[in-house]
């Protein structure tokens, strides 16, 4: 069950209004669902306005251009400094929010070989020496822009496997060889700085 267990707000409450939220996609990524949880969270009862990106840089130049009014990054993001760093950049909060079960799938009728190659985004990669069940070892570990995007990988053969999560390896027709688990993650929310302060 994904689970919230509070708020880092610094910036939220007195900041602008959440009308739009941009994060990392495609869909069926953790970071997807983390947006949706603080477009609920803030109150807006009317469609979601959450914009999927390819990478968090292409959320954070939409934020920077006024096409998203805030940027959901997960914090175990290798590259997260580069927006606390940024000084067009805002960080306004944070919060804890579970993933989705992640774990390795594969596509349906697809022969694994004993080596596999398998695509992952580099952040959940520990994951992989976890969750691999013992008749299969690593031949190649192929980084993808996004959980859901090795999914796709998965989906299309082009990876014997995908390390991902629950919503994308539907998405992809894929199914779970082995145990799956949530993260615990804390997530950060930007917005445009104030030019006055």
């Amino acid at each position: 069950m994904i689970q919230a267990s509070g708020w880092i707000d610094t910036a939220l409450s007195d900041g602008p209004a959440v009308d739009s939220i941009g994060t990392l996609g495609p869909a069926g990524t953790s970071s997807e669902l983390a947006a949706v949880y603080l477009w609920a969270d803030r109150g807006n009862d009317r469609p979601s306005a959450i914009r999927l990106f390819d990478t968090y840089e292409a959320a954070g130049d939409a934020l920077r251009n006024g096409v998203v009014s805030h940027v959901v990054i997960a914090n175990a993001y290798a590259k997260i400094n580069s927006f606390y760093m940024d000084p067009a950049l805002r960080f306004a909060g944070a919060f804890l929010f579970d993933t989705p079960r992640y774990g390795i799938a594969a596509a349906r009728g697809h022969h694994i070989p004993k080596q596999a190659l398998i695509a992952t985004h580099p952040a959940p990669v520990a994951l992989v020496g976890e969750l691999l069940p013992e008749q299969y070892t690593v031949a190649e570990i192929r980084y993808a822009t996004s959980t859901s995007a090795a999914a796709l990988q998965a989906g299309r053969r082009e990876a014997d496997l995908a390390l991902t999560t629950q919503p994308a390896a539907k998405a992809h027709g894929l199914e779970f060889i082995s145990r799956t688990r949530t993260i615990r993650m804390l997530w950060s929310v930007f917005t445009l700085a104030d030019p006055e302060a």
